[in-house]
C-alpha cells in the first residue's frame, strides 16, 4: 500500500488550547495544518505547511473561506464553477493548490473529478460520511496526478477511506480534539504506510575478494535491533538483506543506527518501492529499514559516510536467476541466513542460503516498471 498521510484542521479553540493540540500533532509527525486565521502564530510553533486561501500559503486553498465559498455557487455547467476558475488561475501562477469540496450530491462528485485534473490535492467532506462516493472519485482520478484526502472524525472512518477500492484515499484530514485522537491517527498512518517485502532464500555460489572501492555506511536516525537491516544490492531487481550493526563484536562496539551498505554504485530500497544509489544518499533522505519477516519502517539518513575499503564479491542464485553484489570485506558485515540468523560475510560458503528480495519488475530511475532489463 502506498504511503499515507494525515493533515489537521486547526481546532476551534482558544489559542492556548489550539497551540497545545497543534504542537502534539507536530510531535506525532503531522505537520500540515488547514487554517484560515492563525497561520502566523502556527508558524511560530514549528515548521508547518499551511493550507489556506492566503496568498503566501504553502498550499493555496479554494472552495472554502473565500467570498461566497465557491462550492456553494456550483452551476450545472461545471466548467463555469467558481472553484475551478480560482484553482486554474492559482495553478497558472505557480501555486500548489488544494480544493475543498463538500460532497452533498452527484454534481459535487462530478466537480471533484473535474478539479482533480487541475489541482494537486482534493479534500472531500461528506454531509453524511457513510455515503461519500469515494469509490467513484477514486476510480475516476486514479490516473491523475492528484492526492485525495478524506475528512474523518475518527480512526474507523479514516481506515475505511484509505482502504476503499484497495487503493483508498492518499490521506485524511481531521480536527484534533485531544491527545489520544492525534496519537491514534498517527499510529494508523504508520500502520497503513508499512510496506512488506517477501524475502527469498538465495543460494551462495561464490564469495571472493575483488580489491578496494568506495564503500557507503548509512547512519540513520533510528536505533535498529537484531534482525533489522536494509535491502541492498548491485541489481535493482535482486537485493540482499544486509543486517544492521546492532550486534556486539569482539572488534568494534555495536552501532545500532548503522548499516554498512556496500559500494557507491549499489542500490538501496527506499519508501514507495523505489531504489536509490548509495552514492546519492544525503542527510535528511528517507530509507527503509526491514526486519527478517520483510516488514518495513521508514527512517531518516543522519549521515552517509563514504570511505575506501576492501570489497568482497558475493554471488548467489534463486531458481534460474544469478545475483551478484559487493560488500565490504570485514567480519562485522553480516547478511541473514535461512534461519533468520545474522551471518558474517567472512563465514559465507558455497551452498549456504541467505535472505534476499527478488522483484518482478525492472527499474528505471529507481521506479518499478514493466520492462525487460538485463543486469549482470
Amino acid at each position: 500500500m502506498p504511503n499515507k498521510f494525515a493533515w489537521i484542521i486547526s481546532p476551534k479553540a482558544n489559542w492556548d488550547d489550539k497551540k497545545e493540540l497543534i504542537t502534539i500533532a507536530l510531535e506525532s509527525g503531522i505537520d500540515y495544518v488547514l487554517d484560515l486565521e492563525d497561520s502566523e502564530n502556527i508558524r511560530k510553533v514549528g515548521n508547518f505547511k499551511i493550507i489556506s486561501n492566503e496568498e503566501d500559503a504553502d498550499i493555496y486553498l479554494v472552495g472554502i473561506g473565500g467570498e461566497g465559498d465557491g462550492t456553494l455557487e456550483l452551476k450545472d455547467n461545471l466548467n463555469e464553477s467558481v472553484d475551478l476558475s480560482k484553482a486554474t488561475e492559482a495553478k497558472n501562477s505557480g501555486k500548489t493548490v488544494c480544493a475543498y469540496i463538500l460532497i452533498s450530491d452527484k454534481l459535487h462528485e462530478q466537480l471533484a473529478v473535474v478539479l482533480g485534473k487541475v489541482v494537486d490535492y482534493i479534500i472531500l467532506v461528506g454531509t453524511d460520511w457513510t455515503i461519500i462516493p469515494l469509490e467513484n472519485i477514486i476510480a475516476d482520478l486514479q490516473k491523475e496526478n492528484v492526492k485525495l484526502i478524506a475528512a474523518a472524525a475518527n480512526t474507523n472512518e479514516a481506515k475505511v477511506a484509505m482502504e476503499t477500492l484497495e487503493v483508498g484515499t492518499d490521506g485524511v484530514i481531521f480536527e484534533p480534539k485531544d491527545f489520544a485522537q492525534i496519537k491514534d491517527m498517527a499510529n494508523l498512518i504508520d500502520k497503513l504506510s508499512t510496506e512488506s517485502y517477501e524475502l527469498k532464500d538465495l543460494t551462495i555460489t561464490k564469495v571472493e575478494p575483488v580489491g578496494s572501492g568506495d564503500r557507503v555506511c548509512i547512519d540513520t536516525t533510528t536505533m535498529m535491533k537484531p534482525g533489522e537491516g536494509m535491502l541492498i544490492g548491485s541489481y535493482s531487481k535482486a537485493m540482499f538483506f544486509i543486517h544492521s550493526e546492532s550486534l556486539e563484536s569482539e572488534y568494534v562496539a555495536s552501532r545500532p543506527f548503522r548499516v554498512n551498505a556496500g559500494p557507491v554504485q549499489a542500490y538501496v530500497m527506499v519508501p514507495g518501492n523505489k531504489t536509490r544509489y548509495l552514492s546519492e544518499l544525503e542527510t535528511g533522505d528517507e530509507v527503509l529499514i526491514l526486519d527478517d519477516e520483510g516488514k518495513t519502517k521508514k527512517s531518516i539518513v543522519g549521515r552517509s559516510k563514504i570511505e575506501k575499503r576492501p570489497l568482497l564479491l558475493i554471488e548467489a542464485e534463486y531458481e534460474d536467476m544469478k545475483i551478484k553484489s559487493l560488500v565490504q570485506n570485514a567480519e562485522t558485515i553480516r547478511l541473514v541466513d535461512e534461519n533468520n540468523e545474522p551471518i558474517s560475510v567472512s563465514a559465507l560458503k558455497k551452498g549456504m542460503k541467505v535472505k534476499g528480495f527478488i522483484d518482478d519488475s525492472a527499474r528505471h530511475f529507481g521506479m518499478a516498471i514493466d520492462e525487460q532489463i538485463i543486469e549482470q
